[in-house]
């Protein structure tokens, strides 16, 4: 599904990345630990999460994730605005809690970076 839709099924407002809406995003992760980011999420994943500071944008840009998604009604600070604008990183926001938004992104297809935790990491 491309960013566009994922804006739309979401309600989310664009803070970064107007210009990469027509993005295709095939699979999706959601953690507010790091560490589970980097032990699960595959290259290419949307990334979910309540938390709002640099690092997110910083474990995004390591693992080559292709957007975030702020929940909650959460917005990221400042400097990881500034950061996303530098990685080129798009950050979305929604007033939807993480569980909602993983039901309505699954419902209109989009699948998991992962299914189950041991499965091999493409």
């Amino acid at each position: 599904m491309t960013l566009a839709e994922v804006r739309d099924i979401l309600d989310a407002e664009v803070i970064v990345g107007e210009d990469k809406l027509d993005m295709i995003v095939e699979r999706g992760f959601a953690a507010d630990l790091m560490s589970d980011v980097l032990a699960f999420a595959k290259e290419g994943s949307m990334l979910l999460t309540g938390l709002t500071n640099p690092l997110v944008v910083r474990t995004a840009d390591t693992l080559d994730l292709s957007v975030i998604v702020f929940v909650r009604g959460k917005r990221p600070s400042p400097e990881a605005v500034k950061l996303a604008q530098e990685k080129n990183i798009p950050l979305l926001a929604t007033r939807y809690i993480l569980f909602e938004s993983c039901g309505r992104l699954y419902g209109a297809g989009m699948r998991g970076s992962i299914v189950k935790v041991g499965e091999p990491r493409d």
